[in-house]
């Protein structure tokens, strides 16, 4: 991947700056979102047209990043170094220089991968190695109150979906994960607390222990190893890890000190699938496992999202639903769509996404040319 391209042509990145409205709001312990609003980018050259996705928000709640920063980095550093359409990895060493901002290096270290598949006529899934031919989709469901709760947690088990993720906060922890468990005692259930718990919190969290949880994700603070790894000694209910994980260095560094058994995999947090994929390798290699999440992304984030979901090494399911979960329309004209719990990658070159042009300018609220040149 990622051979010269010869002889004198335009190129062009350009950035989509796009408003979605959520079917359904979906609350966390961070907040309630009501839409999506990102960055969209495209590179052209030479005949080929990629596209990724920023997954950053309006807010920098998940992550100090947020839509203003990544378009900050994306434009003034990180475009400078793509004029010569290096493969992803020689991309990503270019870019070390600049501390953190995965989620500005993944958007374009993801567009990258996008653009080389695409020239060379390949599909990402069968590019990233070793895959299954789909991956297996669970589903995360925004804290309501219970009764709404249990009516989404029951549409989804009859969807088909594998594993069943409810958010959790301080106070409402028992109250969400006994109601669920009550009513659906044997479904595949884990519970994400998006940071809102202490180290002092550990006993309140060892009471979850008696509901049979595959997993508690990211109960502690957002860069914390060492008292996951304290946490994990005092409860029997396995501890996966989100936010804490950056890398697959920090990866490491969390099976060796017991942190976490698994990790959740988004490829916009750790600076793309290059990381992602050396991730999972290590998740498999220590014993653990892993899984690929979202960030409520559109069917073109969504697309690396599944073809990664796809790879051998990644063994749970994610929180990969189809697109039609989110959105009344999406930017896409070829989305996803679940058969019996499963999501097959698409089959064309680079994430196989074909983008509806015309539906995503009408959702555009600007459109900057970020570099053109002659390469």
């Amino acid at each position: 991947m990622g051979e010269a391209i010869h002889g004198t042509m335009r190129a062009e990145l350009t950035c989509h700056r796009f408003r979605l409205t959520l079917l359904n709001p979906f609350t966390t312990s961070f907040g309630t979102q009501t839409e999506r609003t990102g960055y969209i980018f495209r590179l052209s050259a030479g005949g080929v047209t990629a596209y990724s996705e920023c997954v950053t928000s309006e807010e920098p709640f998940y992550s100090y990043e947020d839509n203003y920063t990544a378009l900050h980095i994306i434009t003034d550093y990180l475009s400078s170094m793509i004029t010569d359409f290096p493969d992803p990895a020689a991309f990503l060493e270019r870019c070390s220089m600049i501390k953190g901002h995965n989620m500005a290096k993944a958007a374009i270290e993801m567009l990258l991968w996008d653009f080389h598949c695409r020239r060379e006529g390949v599909s990402l899934s069968s590019r990233l190695g070793r895959g299954r031919g789909y991956a297996n989709v669970g589903v995360s469901i925004g804290m309501e109150d219970i009764p709404a709760m249990i009516s989404k947690v029951s549409s989804a088990v009859d969807a088909g979906y594998r594993r069943i993720k409810v958010k959790i906060k301080r106070g409402m922890e028992q109250s969400i994960v006994a109601a669920v468990r009550d009513s659906f005692p044997e479904v595949p259930l884990s519970v994400d607390a998006n940071t809102d718990y202490r180290l002092k919190d550990s006993e309140t969290l060892g009471k979850l222990d008696r509901y049979n949880l595959e997993y508690i994700e990211q109960p502690l603070g957002h860069d914390d190893l060492l008292d996951h790894a304290k946490l994990a000694a005092q409860l029997s209910t396995p501890i996966c890890l989100d936010e804490s994980i950056t890398d697959s260095s920090r990866a490491e560094q969390a099976f060796d000190i017991g942190a976490c058994t698994v990790i959740n995999i988004k490829p916009g947090r750790v600076a793309g699938l290059t990381e992602s994929v050396l991730i999972a390798r290590i998740c498999r290699e220590r014993g653990g496992h892993c899984w690929v999440g979202g960030m409520l992304e559109t069917g073109i984030g969504r697309a690396f999202n599944i073809s990664l979901a796809g790879m051998e090494d990644v063994d749970y399911p994610g929180d990969t639903s189809p697109n039609g979960r989110y959105f009344a329309r999406d930017v896409v004209t070829n989305p996803f769509t679940m058969d019996s719990g499963r999501i097959v990658p698409n089959a064309g070159p680079g994430t196989g996404t074909v983008v509806d042009e015309d539906f995503l300018s009408s959702v555009t609220g600007q459109k900057l040319t970020i570099r053109d040149w002659d390469a």
